[in-house]
C-alpha cells in the first residue's frame, strides 16, 4: 500500500503566487482561485493540466435498515434504478453526458442477481460483489470483518482501474435504497451526533418516519457502544458493503495523488471514514455541494471543506458533484489562461 502524501506545497505556493500575479483585482477570483491552487497542488504542476477525464464511480447496494420505516420506497428501487444507470438515463448520467464524465455502476450488495441482464454485463457489474444486503444497524453488525475487509479492498481496486485507465479526478456515487440511514450513523459514531442530530429525509421522509429513523440510528449507535471509536468498527457495524467500498475508493485515491470531488451524504460519510482509516486523506477531496442532509455538512466542516455549489439537490447519485465539476473546470482555466499583469505591458 502506498504511502500517503500531502499534495504538494511548492505548487500551492506558486500557484497561490501566479493567482496573485494575474491580470485580475487582487482577491476578484474569490474562491475560484483557491480551488485552483488546490487542483495546482493535488497535480503538483503550475498552471494545472486541464482536466479532461473524470471518472465517477457508482457503488450500489442495499441495506437491511429500510424495512424498518426509514425511506419513502422500497427496497425493488434499487436494482431498477442499477438498469437505468446502465442504460445512461439516470439523473446522473444526463449531467455525465453534458460534462464528459466517464461512469462505471458497481454492484456490492444489491439483493438480487440481476439475470435478465447479458452475460457480459452481469459479469461486470457484479465482478465485486460483496453478498446481499447489509444487516440491519440497530440489531446487528452490517458487515462481518471479512466482509468489511473485502469491501474496502474492492474500492481501492476500483480507484486503481480508474486511474490506471487516465483518471484526473474521481467521484464516488452511490445507489441503495435507505442508505441515508448508515451514511448518517456513520457520522454520528464518527462525532458524536445524536440521532436527531444526523438524520435527515433522504428519499423524502414525513415528520414521523424521521423521528423514527432517529431513534433507529441511536438505538444503533447504543449497540456499538465504544466500537465506534475505531473507523474499521464503525464501518463494520453501521456501514455496508457499497459503503464500506466506497471508502476505500476514496482512500486508495489519496493514496495514490488522484484528487476527489466529494458528492453529497453517503460520499462525504465515506470521506470522513477515509480520513479516519488514513489521517490526512481528506487533503485529497474538496466537497462539490452541499447536500440537505444535515449530516453532511456537519461532516464537511469537521473536514474543513466547503462546498462549491448548493443547489439544493439530494439526489445522490455522484449528481452533486458532476454539477459543480464546470467550477473545478474554471479554475483550473483561470489559473491557464488569463494573462499575468507582466505580460499587459503597462
Amino acid at each position: 500500500m502506498p504511502n500517503l502524501t500531502s499534495p504538494s506545497v511548492a505548487a500551492r505556493e506558486q500557484a497561490a503566487e501566479r493567482i496573485g500575479a494575474l491580470a485580475t483585482p487582487p482577491g476578484a477570483l474569490g474562491r475560484l482561485g483557491e480551488l485552483g491552487v488546490w487542483v495546482s497542488a493535488c497535480q503538483g504542476l503550475v498552471p494545472p493540466q486541464p482536466i479532461d477525464n473524470v471518472r465517477l464511480v457508482i457503488f450500489a447496494g442495499d441495506h437491511g435498515i429500510a424495512e424498518h420505516g426509514v425511506s419513502a420506497f422500497g427496497q425493488e428501487i434499487t436494482g431498477a434504478m442499477v438498469r437505468t444507470f446502465l442504460a445512461g438515463k439516470a439523473g446522473v448520467s444526463a449531467l455525465a453526458a453534458a460534462h464528459g464524465v466517464d461512469v462505471r455502476v458497481l454492484d456490492l450488495g444489491v439483493n438480487e442477481d440481476f439475470a435478465d441482464l447479458p452475460d457480459d454485463v452481469r459479469t461486470a457489474l457484479t465482478a465485486h460483489k460483496i453478498r446481499k444486503s447489509s444487516g440491519a444497524i440497530h440489531l446487528e453488525d452490517a458487515l462481518t470483518a471479512e466482509e468489511t475487509q473485502a469491501a474496502l479492498d474492492a474500492g481501492a481496486a476500483v480507484a486503481r482501474e480508474e486511474i490506471a485507465a487516465g483518471a484526473q479526478l474521481l467521484i464516488s456515487g452511490d445507489m441503495g435504497i435507505g442508505n441515508t440511514t448508515p451514511a448518517a450513523a456513520m457520522i454520528a459514531a464518527a462525532l458524536g451526533l445524536t440521532g436527531t442530530q444526523a438524520a435527515g429525509r433522504g428519499t423524502g421522509i414525513d415528520d414521523a418516519a424521521l423521528e423514527g429513523k432517529a431513534q433507529i440510528i441511536d438505538a444503533a449507535l447504543a449497540r456499538v457502544g465504544a466500537r465506534a471509536s475505531d473507523p474499521f468498527e464503525t464501518l463494520q457495524a453501521l456501514s455496508s458493503a457499497d459503503l464500506a467500498a466506497a471508502t476505500g475508493y476514496l482512500m486508495a485515491a489519496a493514496q495514490e495523488g488522484v484528487p476527489v470531488l466529494l458528492d453529497g451524504l453517503m460520499s462525504v460519510a465515506c470521506a470522513l471514514t477515509a480520513n479516519r482509516l488514513e489521517p490526512g486523506a481528506a487533503e485529497w477531496f474538496t466537497a462539490g455541494h452541499r447536500s440537505t442532509e444535515p449530516a453532511q455538512s456537519i461532516a464537511l466542516a469537521a473536514l474543513g471543506l466547503e462546498p462549491l455549489v448548493d443547489l439544493g439537490m439530494r439526489l445522490g447519485e455522484g449528481s452533486g458533484a458532476v454539477a459543480a465539476l464546470p467550477t473545478v473546470r474554471s479554475a483550473v482555466a483561470v489559473l491557464r489562461d488569463v494573462a499575468l499583469l507582466s505580460e499587459l505591458g503597462v
